[in-house]
Order: structure tokens, then sequence, then C-alpha cells
């Protein structure tokens, strides 16, 4: 540290600092203290340079996440598409009220609309069920879930499918995609 510039200083002290070309000794005062007799001169200090510190920066904080829908009960749709057709957008519907629940109770994120945002701002939207369905560009394919399997993490449920459009498309998928929304929001069989 007593090789560093002021420059350098200025980002590890804070508060304002001042220079003194001459720095007053102990002895230098006590003689002035001794000669009581003459006139006494006005006292100064030495002369300083205010040294200009610029306070830290404060990271600014984005916006939350904006989900579209109501997202009543927690339940968040991240999908790959840009917009969700008509015919992909009504399985949708059918899928969420078949499980129980309205689209009321669902937000609805797209890939772009989640792209650049971190894993920690998905968590703050504090979704209990995430189904996430297709490539979406996010932090959240890093999670360890498999495709079609029920993934828990903390107080939260993932569920990774493919695209909606591509389920939409292929009943197969579908048929995949519904054996394990059953177990998710278990859906026993009535009897």
């Amino acid at each position: 540290m007593e090789n560093m510039s002021i420059h350098e200083l200025q980002h590890i002290i804070t508060e304002e600092l001042f220079f003194f070309e001459k720095e007053p000794t102990y002895e230098g005062a006590l003689a002035k203290a001794n000669t009581s007799g003459e006139t006494e001169k006005r006292k100064t200090l030495p002369k300083t340079v205010p040294i200009a510190v610029t306070p830290p920066k404060e990271e600014l904080k984005p916006e939350p996440i904006k989900v579209r829908g109501s997202f009543e009960k927690g339940i968040l749709v991240l999908h790959e598409e840009i917009e969700l057709g008509s015919e992909v957008m009504d399985m949708l519907v059918k899928m969420i009220n078949a499980v129980g629940h309205s689209m009321n109770e669902v937000g609805l994120l797209s890939s772009d609309e989640l792209e650049g945002r971190s894993l920690a701002e998905l968590y703050d939207l504090n979704a209990h069920i995430v189904l996430k369905f297709g490539r979406v560009k996010h932090q959240i394919n890093a999670l360890p879930a498999s495709d079609y399997q029920i993934y828990m993490e903390k107080e939260t449920e993932y569920l990774f499918a493919d695209a909606l459009s591509t389920i939409a498309e292929d009943k197969v998928l579908k048929g995949k995609l519904w054996n394990t929304l059953k177990i998710l929001f278990n859906i026993g069989k009535k009897q």
C-alpha cells in the first residue's frame, strides 16, 4: 500500500483525504508555546490539498421478469416458440385444464423473453412448477433434468419436454407428456 499512487488509493479509501505539504512536529509546537512573551502570531495549519475521491458505482438492478398471464398458482410455462399458434395454445389450455388448473393459474414466458436473464432472476419469480417446452436460451438448461422426467430442486418441480409445436403434431409425444403430467400433478386413475 506504501507504493500505491493516489489514483490507486482512491478505489480503496472512500473518505475525503487531505495532503499536508509539511508534517507539523511536536518540537516545533513546543517551541512556539515557550515563546509566550512574544506577540502571539496567528496560528495556521499547513497548506492542504484536497484529493477527489469518486464514490463506488451502484449496480443497477434489471427490471424483474414480466410473465404473461395471471400466474396465480405459480405454474410457469417456458416455451421455445416466439408466439404460440392457436392450435398449440388450444392444446396447452386443454392440458392445463386436464390437470385440474386453469390458464389464470399459469404464467407464460418465451425463450426470447427469458434470454439474457440469470437463473436467480428466474428463481425470484417463485414458481412452484416449471414446465419447459423445447429449446430455451437460458441457464435453466444446466439443471440435471431429463426430458419427460420430473426433477425437484428445493420447493420447485421441473418438467422438461419437446417444443409445444412438436408435441401438438405427435401423438406419441402427447401420450408421453400426459403420463408425466399425471405424475407431476398427482392425478390418479378414476375408478
